[in-house]
């Protein structure tokens, strides 16, 4: 299985992998003493891939440091070397949350996003991940303002054999919330996944409705919600920091899925997320597949970013 996810991670950095290794392929490939001209083009393939202009210069000024204390002298060790570096940011983010062992039940996990991003789906392709490590499901449809976003989920939830919570278009989510969780503890389900709208009338009026549904959530079940996921498209690249940083304040998010990953020379993205919003990214869509959604592990996408070849 894991060798599966290894060759779905490589396929879908594909297009980001082969922009990074054409500028600085040589430069990786290359013996004799680290040079400054190699240097300067491992920062710009960062920054063509959309890691971000501050944090390539200081990954890169990280590297300089260590030619000038002469703990990296050769070319060889540059990638090495890089390795270290972004895996060392990545992991910094993956430690910062532990959701997993909380012991109320239902567990609450909220997706938040704007429209288009693959939220809806991603919703149910995690429920199908979840149910297939044996954690039982409940999907709840408080998406109730965008045309058709129930029967969508409700064709999702009928293609991975979960259970659905929903009620008319128009009706107040959080509403749809609660009758989740007291179905979810009737039923004595794991987990209540929760889908929620991308777009009202207002910027305003979205975050006062999240904000009254994270706290339906919260007075149902203690520490609810454990997990608030914002989903983000990876072909909008850098721009989806500031969907992060608008969403982040109201709906509380402790963790991003990055999807569309597959379409994109922009998977530096990854790393620009957990410098600037000190967020781990949880799931990776690299595919239009069910099973086409991954878990994201820092070492997997490493290697794959930096692969000789996929």
């Amino acid at each position: 299985m894991a060798g599966s996810f290894v060759k779905k991670l490589k396929r879908g950095l594909f297009m980001t992998h082969t922009e990074f290794i054409e500028k600085v392929g040589e430069t990786l490939r290359r013996t004799g003493p680290v040079e400054a001209a190699q240097l300067d083009r491992v920062e710009e393939a960062l920054i063509a891939a959309d890691a971000g202009v501050e944090l390539s210069m200081k990954l890169v000024d990280s590297l300089r440091q260590k030619v000038r204390k002469k703990t990296l002298t050769t070319a060889d060790e540059l990638l090495p070397a890089l390795k270290g570096e972004l895996l060392r940011l990545l992991r910094d983010t993956e430690g910062s949350m532990d959701t997993d062992r909380t012991s109320q039940r239902p567990r609450i996990t909220m997706l938040v996003g704007v429209n288009g991003t693959g939220k809806t789906t991603t919703l149910a392709k995690i429920a199908k991940r979840k149910k297939e490590e044996g954690i039982r499901v409940l999907l709840a449809a408080a998406d109730t303002f965008r045309a058709a976003a129930v029967e969508q989920l409700q064709i999702w939830a009928d293609r991975v054999e979960v259970p659905l919570v929903h009620q008319h278009e128009g009706a107040d989510p959080a509403a749809v919330v609660f009758d989740a969780i007291s179905s979810a503890r009737s039923k004595g389900m794991d987990e209540v996944l929760i889908d929620t709208a991308g777009r009202l009338h207002t910027q305003a009026n979205l975050m006062k409705e999240l904000e009254k549904v994270r706290k339906v959530a919260g007075r149902e079940v203690e520490g609810a919600p454990h997990e608030v996921l914002l989903v983000l498209d990876a072909t909008t690249g850098s721009n989806g920091i500031e969907q992060a940083e608008r969403f982040g304040a109201t709906a509380g998010v402790n963790g991003v899925v990055l999807t569309k990953l597959d379409g994109t020379a922009k998977g530096g993205v990854v790393l620009a997320i957990a410098n600037t919003l000190g967020l781990p990214v949880r799931w990776v869509g690299v595919g239009e597949g069910v099973d086409d959604l991954l878990p994201f592990d820092a070492g997997e996408f490493v290697d794959a970013l930096l692969a000789e070849d996929v």
